[in-house]
């Protein structure tokens, strides 16, 4: 009699309280393959890791999408695909996946699962539970199933969204200009105050002692910020000034999210950029230990030596011609 399974992306949940599967029930939904496959290449790895496909029509699922309230405990299944001749034996767990943020990766669990053998031409449909801690914060979360072989591994994405409110909130922290010339470049942090991801646009404003100076037009960054998440950033400031100073403004914003902005000020000398308020008084005080420098040499060499009577005397008279022997 066929298992019947819900329709393609919907997500189980069980209430809390009750009791995990054991092991047993999870080895038991292994389907064979249909017709006969051929043999895999000597060196293919001769099988696959896959979200388990929808009753309605087998539709393929390229990651798992599942939600839930703080305190939910979702289910989905994990389709492994041994296409080989012989029986294989995989390790399965629930990790974070590279960039994401939040710890989803430990709510994931295979129970006693956590190792299968599946038999040659076999497809297993494996289950696993993720359990949203009551104390979540909501937005999305990103983590991985991940199944290990024979030392190779495979991860399928999970794409988990927690119920409730979300707040998008980032700020921008510790504005610094560094480097000179056109190699000059205005540092900065990002910080994700909220609990969604964000994907900011930056961009930076100039004013001289006589007005605007060329700054960087807003644009996109190539990178998402994970809620609770701070990156350290830079941009290019290659018409920055020769001389002078400056006060920048870099201004960051994401949909959903008011404008961020902070403040930096820079004193540019030929060749170098000095950052602060401060750059002016350090290179006077330096131009005043220059001066105070020559002052105590020449005091050392002492006053030049004075003519009995006053006055620098009067000078040699000239020697007649012929007078020298």
């Amino acid at each position: 009699m066929p298992v019947p399974r819900p329709p393609a992306g919907a997500t189980r949940r069980r209430p809390r309280g009750r009791r995990a599967a054991s092991a047993l029930p999870l080895l038991l939904p292994l389907l064979p393959l249909l017709g006969t496959a051929p043999a895999p290449a000597a060196d293919g790895p001769g099988w696959s890791a896959a979200p388990e496909p929808g009753a309605a029509g087998g539709t393929p699922r390229p990651a798992f999408y599942l939600a839930g309230a703080p305190g939910a405990v979702l289910e989905d299944r994990l389709a492994l695909t041994n296409a080989s001749d012989l029986p294989r034996t995989f390790a399965l767990r629930g990790a974070e996946e590279p960039g994401g943020a939040g710890g989803a990766g430990a709510w994931i669990s295979f129970g006693g699962a956590a190792a299968v053998t599946v038999p040659p031409r076999t497809r297993a449909a494996v289950p696993f539970t993720v359990t949203v801690p009551p104390a979540a914060l909501p937005g999305d979360r990103r983590a991985a199933v991940l199944a290990a072989e024979a030392g190779r591994e495979e991860a399928v994405r999970v794409h988990l969204r927690v119920g409730g409110p979300t707040l998008a909130a980032l700020t921008v922290e510790d504005v610094a200009v560094r480097g000179r010339g056109a190699r000059t470049e205005v540092a900065y942090t990002l910080v994700n105050r909220g609990n969604v991801p964000l994907a900011p646009r930056v961009s930076v404003r100039a004013e001289g002692l006589f007005g605007p100076l060329p700054g960087r037009p807003e644009r996109a960054l190539p990178v998402q910020v994970p809620p609770g998440g701070r990156l350290r950033l830079a941009e290019p400031w290659p018409s920055a000034p020769r001389l002078g100073a400056a006060d920048l403004t870099l201004t960051a914003t994401a949909p959903g999210a008011a404008p961020a902005a902070a403040t930096a000020s820079a004193r540019f000398a030929p060749g170098v950029a000095v950052p602060g308020p401060g750059a002016l008084l350090a290179l006077g005080a330096a131009a005043a230990a220059a001066a105070a420098f020559a002052r105590r040499r020449r005091a050392r060499r002492g006053p030049p030596a004075a003519v009995p009577g006053g006055g620098a005397g009067p000078e040699p008279a000239p020697e007649p011609a012929g007078a020298r022997a």
